[in-house]
């Protein structure tokens, strides 16, 4: 009972007098219904928390283009962000790129686009589906300029897809280059050893766990994946090449994964200018105002994320297991 029905159990006739207990069942009813409605209002209350809680969620994950509208007619310059790992299932895979790109050349009001990369690198051939798509659509809209924009990191596969375009600009604190390709892994077999442990890994295919960090790496094996890595290694350069042509100026350096700020970037001929997207659309495309056109995550991919599938995918790549090469 509530401390309510004890207090008007004070009131009530005593025990022996006349009516006292249909006074006590009127009382504990009276009690029983105010308990239900207590119990109403604070469930309307939760509903109203849990429903506002959704809608914030709605907001947070909308894709960008559901808030940004633009009056008909009117001139714009697209935004396409290539943020973070370039690779399969993330914020810049190739899927998200290409059709943010598509949707941007697509659209009548758009004056010119900007490519805005901030980006380590990633996968080889996310980074060149993105490229050969930069190109085609160059050739289909050749109306329609397509700038290369620098954040803070345009470095491997970002400046694979970089220099797809009319021409990349950036700041000059900007880090650009590390032109190159390598494969992550560790080795433990000494480890092993020291503790006494027995690794027994059995394949079909006497290569197959060539990059299994519990086994010895044997030369011919080194040597097979150093010309793996070689032969990446001379596609990213033409592809360089064939992007920059004439503007590069360094020699064989440009090509070693270094990486140089953007203001020695410019000297090198890595890239054609200081500017920001801001710069580029007002000064350049001429459309001073801009509307994005990435895609972001739904909200399941979110919490698909949030669950462990990044986590695992990392540890993946952590142990060598799919032997997948990283261009960054």
């Amino acid at each position: 009972m509530s401390w309510r029905f004890w207090k008007r159990r004070e009131a009530m006739p005593a025990p022996g007098d006349e009516g006292w207990e249909q006074a006590l069942v009127n009382r504990v009813v009276l009690d029983h219904l105010e308990e239900q409605r207590r119990s109403r209002r604070w469930g309307v209350v939760f509903k109203l928390l849990t429903f506002a809680y959704l809608i914030a969620l709605l907001v947070l994950f909308w894709p960008d283009d559901f808030i940004t509208r633009v009056a008909p007619g009117e001139g714009h310059t697209a935004l396409v962000e290539v943020k973070g790992l370039i690779a399969p299932e993330t914020g810049a895979s190739a899927d998200r790129i290409i059709k943010a790109l598509r949707r941007a050349y697509e659209d009548d009001n758009t004056k010119g686009i900007i490519l805005r990369i901030n980006s380590p690198g990633g996968s080889p051939v996310q980074a060149g589906y993105i490229n050969d798509e930069i190109q085609r659509l160059r050739k289909q809209h050749p109306d329609t300029p397509v700038y290369a924009v620098a954040a803070d990191l345009c470095a491997s596969g970002g400046y694979y897809i970089a220099v797809a375009a009319d021409a990349i600009y950036v700041d000059k604190a900007s880090l650009i280059g590390s032109i190159g390709v390598r494969i992550d892994a560790f080795g433990f077999v000494e480890a092993l050893r020291e503790l006494g442990i027995e690794r027994r890994l059995l394949t079909a295919g006497q290569n197959k766990g060539i990059l299994d960090p519990f086994s010895p790496l044997h030369e011919e094996q080194r040597a097979f994946l150093q010309g793996v890595l070689d032969q990446l290694h001379r596609q990213f350069i033409e592809v360089v090449r064939a992007g920059r042509g004439e503007h590069l100026k360094g020699g064989d350096e440009l090509f070693s994964g270094l990486f140089w700020s953007g203001e020695e970037s410019v000297a090198l001929g890595l890239a054609d200018g200081l500017g920001s997207s801001s710069y580029v659309a007002r000064e350049l495309i001429g459309a001073e105002k801009i509307v994005k056109y990435s895609t972001k995550k739904d909200l399941l991919e979110h919490l698909a994320d949030r669950l462990g599938a990044s986590i695992a995918a990392s540890l993946m790549r952590l142990s060598g297991a799919d032997g997948y090469p990283i261009v960054r």
